[in-house]
């Protein structure tokens, strides 16, 4: 028999977030979370997420043993402003039986009808800056930080349950070896000289914080177009300056800007964490915190996080400007892999960024969907 309880304890949350280590502790391709990450990702009090959302995190037993998790999400944000009657699920992990998978996603569904929401899709965070999508393809792949792994046994799952596939996201990498800087280098400088535009590159990473809550409106002036976005707030902004820019390596952060100081283009890259955190397998301490450092400053991979260009400026070549930078940074510090994180199949105008760069695909991942 199954049964379903709510962690609601932080010795509950933990053991939510500890089923996903035993589920794959012999797996080489999943990449731990940091365990203390998670943790203030759930709590109340400190996401700002939780002012404008309602989550609920269910696990699953059989035999008093956890088999299963889910987080139950519904954004106000996204159904009051987007009037899209959704109930989100994320964070989901569940043994092969089709059963557990089931009893998770009823408590989805009856949250969703509680709040007479009409469809439920996952999995999914909060906003579009978490984790989402089930791999559909690069199973033996390794994965990074800003991605779930699951297994092959979750889209059999879902569609034997009635679920559709809703979005489609491909994930891809190339070689910085293969990569031809003299098309960019050229254009770049001609770029620059037509619209009077300069870059701002970094070396320490309080110069970057004057500059990011522009960055972060420009994202949500970039990205508003995609049916499924929801901006980011100014509560939301202040928590993701604190707990993630500081993070990154300020080399890696680049804005551009027009003649009056206008931000017409950002771009964030970080670190290959992966090999860290798998070293790391969710403590920072003792030694966790320094398999991170040693990425931050040595790893031969990155990942291009978000890069956004405001659309008056999308065809006028400023990738140019963004892809020169980030040649120089890269070269100087002898990156060898290129990775590119999950990008909508519907977002064209990413995918036309890349098509000079030989980039191969590796993985696929989706949300599914069902009406409730």
């Amino acid at each position: 028999m199954i049964e379903i309880r709510e962690a609601v304890t932080k010795k509950e949350m933990k053991e939510f977030i500890m089923f996903s280590f035993e589920l794959y502790k012999n797996n080489p391709y999943w990449i731990p979370p940091i365990i203390a990450d998670e943790l203030e990702t759930f709590d109340k009090t400190k996401n700002p997420a939780f002012q404008t959302a309602e989550a609920h995190f269910y696990l699953a037993y059989r035999n008093n043993k956890i088999v299963g998790k889910v987080a139950a999400i519904i954004n106000w944000e996204e159904v009051n402003l987007l009037e899209k009657r959704k109930v989100r699920f994320g964070w989901f992990d569940v043994i092969d039986d089709i059963e557990v998978t089931k009893a998770l996603l009823l408590k989805v569904e009856e949250l969703g009808q509680k709040h007479h929401m009409n469809h439920m899709e996952g999995p999914m965070g909060f906003s579009n800056l978490d984790k989402v999508g089930i791999l559909s393809e690069g199973f033996d792949q390794i994965g990074n930080m800003i991605t779930w792994y699951s297994l092959p046994y979750y889209i059999t799952h879902f569609e034997q349950l009635g679920f559709k596939k809703e979005k489609e996201y491909i994930e891809s990498d190339f070689s910085f070896q293969g990569i031809n800087p003299e098309p960019f280098q050229k254009a770049s400088q001609l770029i620059k000289k037509r619209y009077e535009l300069r870059s701002l590159n970094f070396t320490k990473t309080k110069d970057i914080m004057p500059y990011v809550d522009k960055m972060f409106d420009l994202f949500n002036e970039t990205y508003s177009k995609l049916q499924s976005f929801v901006p980011i707030n100014d509560i939301q902004k202040a928590y993701f300056k604190k707990k993630y820019i500081s993070f990154i390596n300020p080399e890696f952060i680049k804005f551009i800007l027009d003649k009056n100081d206008n931000m017409i283009a950002f771009a964030i890259v970080m670190p290959g964490f992966a090999k860290a955190l798998k070293k790391a397998n969710g403590k920072l301490f003792p030694f966790g915190f320094y398999h991170l450092l040693q990425a931050r400053k040595h790893s031969k991979e990155v990942v291009f996080y978000l890069i956004g260009i405001t659309p008056e400026y999308q065809s006028k070549g400023v990738t140019a400007i963004i892809f020169d930078e980030y040649y120089k940074i890269c070269l100087a510090k002898g990156i060898e892999t290129c990775i590119r994180t999950p990008e909508l199949e519907e977002n064209h105008a990413i995918h036309n960024l890349w098509k000079h760069f030989n980039s191969k695909i590796t993985k696929r991942r989706r949300t599914y969907m069902k009406n409730i």
